[in-house]
């Protein structure tokens, strides 16, 4: 640990945790090392009711577990702050690493006291998966995108924060209500942001605020994670549909969904009606839009000498978004019915 500083603001490092035991001892470990005033940090674990060891390895380390009060990643989120006393709330995730550095860099951008809220970089550290290389590399990016540090005022597409990286003045949140619990799967950590945004507070991006993340490293362990994020932001849709990220998310499942029916159209057309619409102008439509996406990625593959590369890559990211869009509008059907 650090030597002390009067200078450095008290941290608390919330962690929520459900079912984490291949990972989270790496993540203990990691933070063991952190580079910061031991007497101004603590280390608090939120388990979800996890059922294969997560606990008992927790135990074995001098952090603070508790019990997840609630349902979902935002009351987890909501618990560790009523267990916590940090003027900083820093979260991280079960699956992640953190540099010893990380905490202090929390710590320099809250010296300034206009900034609410520091979000960092995220970087795969299954280096050689293919899975975990891909979503590094993708031209869709769903962790932080952004160069250098940047003090904003607002959100924008493409260059949202992770909730892997990402620390709160804690009187900040208190002004927001803390994290919506309604808001689960996806978007869940990104509304507070906004609502402090809309509030007039400061915001920080710094890539020198960095965690290692263990990416999905299974094609299906990924569209299943982007099914579940279109559910959120179908929940975010019903119930914040004023915020800027729900009318983000609506624009997104409106053009998917036509592009998706325009598809289904065409070669349904195609096959029935040959005459009308002949198959190949229908699969030559789509293909264009494909070809174009590949051409995204001819760089990365010439760089990389990889021909697998340059023909997956656009596949992944069509099967994305594909499964981002069933997801939000399987939810929006959920919801309907419930309520019939």
């Amino acid at each position: 640990m650090a030597d002390p500083s009067s200078d450095d603001p008290s941290i608390a490092i919330l962690v929520p945790v459900r079912n984490m035991a291949r990972t989270v001892r790496d993540l203990l470990d990691s933070l063991m090392k952190l580079d910061y005033d031991e007497g101004k940090l603590e280390i608090v674990f939120v388990d979800g009711n996890s059922t294969d060891g997560t606990r008992e390895i927790i135990g074995e380390y001098p952090v603070q577990l508790i019990d997840e009060e609630g349902k979902g990643l935002n009351a987890a989120r909501n618990t560790g702050i009523k267990y916590s006393k940090g003027e900083i709330l820093a979260y991280t995730d079960g699956d992640c690493i953190v540099p010893p550095n990380w905490v202090k860099g929390i710590a320099r951008n809250f010296k300034d006291p206009g900034v609410s809220f520091v979000g960092g970089m995220v970087k795969g550290y299954d280096v050689g998966d293919f899975i975990s290389t891909y979503m590094d590399e993708t031209f869709f990016q769903v962790k932080p995108n952004f160069n250098g540090r940047h003090k904003v005022n607002t959100l924008y597409l493409f260059n949202f924060p992770a909730g892997c990286n990402m620390a709160f003045r804690r009187v900040a949140l208190e002004k927001i209500d803390f994290f919506d619990e309604r808001i689960d799967h996806g978007f869940d950590d990104l509304l507070p942001v906004e609502k402090l945004s809309d509030r007039g507070f400061s915001l920080v991006l710094d890539t020198d605020v960095m965690v290692l993340h263990q990416h999905r490293t299974k094609a299906r362990e990924l569209l299943k994670q982007h099914y579940n994020y279109g559910r959120g932001g179908a929940l975010l849709l019903v119930h914040r549909s004023s915020s800027r990220l729900a009318h983000w998310f609506s624009t997104y499942l409106i053009t998917s969904t036509f592009g998706i029916a325009l598809f289904c159209s065409l070669i349904i057309t195609s096959l029935y009606w040959p005459k009308m619409l002949p198959l190949n102008f229908g699969i030559g439509f789509y293909t264009f839009g494909f070809l174009v996406l590949l051409s995204f990625y001819l760089g990365t593959a010439i760089k990389s000498r990889s021909l697998k590369k340059l023909i997956l890559y656009p596949i992944l990211d069509v099967a994305r978004g594909f499964f981002f869009t069933m997801g939000g509008l399987s939810q929006l059907l959920r919801i309907i019915f419930r309520r019939s």
